[in-house]
């Protein structure tokens, strides 16, 4: 198998996707990636909004020396994996914002072939975790991406709750415990290793 370059991108107000790309970035690295890119959806919001909430201040100071993303990431990569919350079921609008900025690169055919998958968290069970993955694979289908989703191809999908869209968890109820982390590993070593065969 082919080494492939993984970039793990992810948007986190509060910490939940920050820990599920974490153990993605750990995955890769442990699945035979040849170079992992671990990188942050800039923060967007206004200070006032992110000041309501203690927890989502906390995160962005916590988290305020983790590269941003730039359109170079998406260019370099071989495979890449998002870990994004779900707002109101869609795409949270940081990274609506920085997905907008890609055309000059899908234009020029430089996204095409990329594999690509998600993880995501909403507050409560079905709070819009499938629509808000399968709104980010209408951008990977536009992109010319190939999606690979983890499907039910593993004990550890039934395990952690996890979806075949893509790993998604309940913030704040479901516990970020081993059968989660495995199923991260499983989603992740799966594009790898099928992004390492396109490559070969």
């Amino acid at each position: 198998m082919s080494k492939v370059n993984l970039a793990v991108i992810y948007y986190s107000a509060t910490g939940t996707n920050h820990q599920l790309a974490k153990w993605a970035e750990e995955a890769g690295k442990n699945s035979g990636a040849g170079e992992v890119r671990f990188r942050k959806i800039k923060e967007t919001a206004p200070k006032e909004a992110i000041a309501q909430n203690k927890d989502w201040e906390k995160h962005v100071e916590a988290a305020k020396d983790v590269t941003e993303v730039s359109l170079d990431d998406l260019e370099w990569a071989d495979a890449i994996i998002f870990s994004i919350p779900t707002r109101y079921g869609n795409l949270p609008s940081q990274v609506q914002q920085f997905i907008d900025t890609t055309g000059g690169l899908w234009s020029k055919g430089k996204l095409a072939n990329k594999i690509a998958c998600g993880m995501t968290s909403a507050s409560n069970p079905h709070g819009g975790q499938e629509t808000t993955l399968m709104s980010l694979y209408k951008t990977m289908i536009h992109w010319g991406a190939i999606i690979v989703a983890p499907g039910y191809t593993d004990p550890s999908l039934f395990e952690s709750g996890g979806n075949p869209y893509g790993l998604s968890v309940t913030a704040g109820k479901d516990k970020l415990d081993d059968k989660i982390k495995n199923a991260v590993s499983h989603q992740v070593k799966r594009m790898v290793e099928i992004a390492g065969k396109l490559n070969a």
